[in-house]
């Protein structure tokens, strides 16, 4: 992550950052998401009805991919500097348009939107996050993601 001062936030608006590394997304991470979300729908944990799908094979779940944004914005995103803690504050036009077949690459391109002071000490940001596939000519997903930094 990037971290830059306060002052020089804004200048950052709408240019974008280093992509994140590729991260590969395999069936045993699909399934351990199967599990701590219970959706165990047969597209995404059995290879062999899959198969016969338009897919051709397993594919992760769209929320799967989603989640990985708090990972993507670690390595790509961009923060204050002096930051004691970051939370989740929420996500913005959510669009799932291409599904992550198993063992497909993903990485996340970002793109810092919007900076604002809520508080004395804590910094809202919004970045629009694009999770790229390997090869592939639509994105997994595009999000406005928000982040909550709370300064020292």
């Amino acid at each position: 992550m990037l971290t830059v001062p306060r002052d020089q936030l804004d200048s950052y608006i709408d240019k974008p950052l280093p992509a994140s590394d590729w991260l590969r997304i395999d069936q045993q991470q699909i399934n351990a998401f199967a599990d701590a979300t219970l959706d165990h729908q047969f597209i995404h944990i059995d290879p062999e009805k899959a198969r016969a799908t338009p897919f051709g094979s397993t594919i992760a779940h769209g929320y799967l991919t989603l989640s990985l944004i708090s990972y993507f914005i670690a390595e790509c995103g961009i923060a204050p500097e002096n930051v004691q803690m970051a939370v989740n504050y929420g996500t913005d036009k959510v669009r799932f348009l291409e599904p992550v077949r198993v063992d497909s690459d993903v990485r996340a391109v970002a793109c810092l939107k919007e900076v604002r002071e809520k508080k004395p000490g804590q910094i809202l940001i919004k970045t629009h996050i694009t999770v790229e596939i390997k090869g592939a000519e639509n994105p997994a997903l595009i999000a406005e993601v928000l982040s909550l930094f709370i300064c020292a």
